[in-house]
C-alpha cells in the first residue's frame, strides 16, 4: 500500500461535446467518476479515512466503499440481474471506514466501473430494461437510460462531499 494514493484513473477528460445520446451520457459518467478519483489522489490512508466534517460520518474512503455498492447494484445487479451481495454488509457498513483498507476499496469501486463500462458497451440500446426485486416483491423496471443518468446524479451529489471533505483536510479545492 502506498502512504499517498496517486490515482491514475485521476486524469479526467471533459465529456464530449456534439455526439449521440448514449456518448454523451458515458462521458459525463466517466467524467464524474474521474473527478471523484481526483479528490481522492495524493491523500494518505489517514486522509482518506478522516471525517473531518463531524457529526457527519463521511469520509473519502467511506464514500468509496460506497461508490463501489452503487456501480454494483445499479450495472451487476440492476441492469444484468446477476444478483451479487454487497461487499461490506450494508449501507451503514460500507460509510465505516475508520479500519477500511484504502487498496481494497478502490480495487472494488475500480472493477465495478469497469464492469459497469464493459455492460453499457454490450447494451443494445438505452431502452434496455433492468430490474429490481424490492423485499417486499415489488418489482420495478429501470432503463439503462435511467440507471446512467442516475448514476451521473449520484456521483455529483456525492463529488460535492469529497469536494468539501477533500477542502478540510487539506485545503485543496475543484472547480
Amino acid at each position: 500500500m502506498t502512504d499517498a494514493y496517486e490515482l491514475a484513473d485521476a486524469a479526467r477528460t471533459e465529456p464530449p461535446l456534439a455526439v449521440g445520446e448514449l456518448a454523451t451520457l458515458v462521458g459525463f459518467l466517466d467524467y464524474q467518476r474521474a473527478t471523484f478519483a481526483w479528490k481522492c489522489a495524493g491523500l494518505s490512508t489517514e486522509q482518506l479515512r478522516a471525517r473531518p466534517l463531524l457529526p457527519s460520518p463521511l469520509s473519502l474512503l467511506g464514500l468509496t466503499r460506497h461508490l463501489a455498492e452503487v456501480e454494483r447494484g445499479w450495472f451487476r445487479n440492476v441492469l444484468n440481474g446477476e444478483g451479487h451481495p454487497g461487499f461490506w454488509g450494508g449501507r451503514e457498513a460500507e460509510f465505516e471506514a475508520d479500519e477500511a483498507d484504502p487498496d481494497e476499496a478502490f480495487t472494488h469501486w475500480r472493477a465495478e466501473c469497469e464492469h459497469a463500462r464493459e455492460l453499457v458497451a454490450a447494451a443494445p440500446s438505452l431502452d434496455v430494461l433492468g430490474h429490481y426485486r424490492a423485499p417486499d416483491g415489488e418489482e420495478t423496471e429501470y432503463s439503462l437510460r435511467w440507471i446512467l443518468t442516475h448514476m451521473i446524479e449520484e456521483y455529483a451529489r456525492h463529488n460535492g462531499h469529497a469536494d468539501l471533505l477533500r477542502e478540510h483536510l487539506d485545503g485543496r479545492t475543484g472547480e
